[in-house]
């Protein structure tokens, strides 16, 4: 069953370790026309437990998209991404690769992990604002996301 999500706030789950890059896309989504609550963690151990709802994140809810950064502390995006897919409650989630990394090996390997899309960050402001918008226009207004539906498996 398909939830309209324009009756609803989206949950959006921004990993980024970089607070000025998290700042912007957070300026940029509020901006924006949507509805959003957005939740921020700073590295990929932290997005798992928020996204698996452990710990402090145990009432955490499921997201309807995630941006994921690549190069972070602790745990990077490449092995967040990966487990996301592997787990059935988890991989109906978008996962967007919001990154600055142009190699082709990222994104040939994002892509090989079932990333649904992949975007180099502008390192202009402007140019990083409208990114974040056009991705929220793409994944909040255009696409049909799944219901999430806190007891699917």
């Amino acid at each position: 069953m398909v939830e309209a999500v324009s009756s609803r706030a989206i949950e959006i789950l921004l990993v980024e370790d970089n607070p000025g890059d998290a700042r912007l896309t957070q300026e940029a989504l509020r901006e924006g026309k949507i509805r959003n609550n957005l939740y921020h963690t700073r590295d990929g151990v932290e997005a798992l437990a928020f996204l698996k709802r452990e710990g402090e994140y145990a009432k955490a809810p499921t997201p309807d998209l995630v941006l994921l950064d690549l190069n972070m502390p602790r745990k990077d995006g490449r092995e967040v991404l990966a487990e996301i897919k592997a787990d059935s409650r988890l991989r109906f989630i978008p996962v967007v690769v919001l990154t600055t990394s142009e190699a082709e090996n990222d994104i040939v390997r994002s892509y090989e992990l079932h990333a649904n899309c992949y975007i180099t960050k502008p390192v202009d402001l402007e140019k990083f604002t409208a990114i974040v918008r056009m991705i929220e226009n793409f994944w909040l207004e255009v696409v049909t996301l799944p219901n999430r539906n806190e007891n699917a498996a």
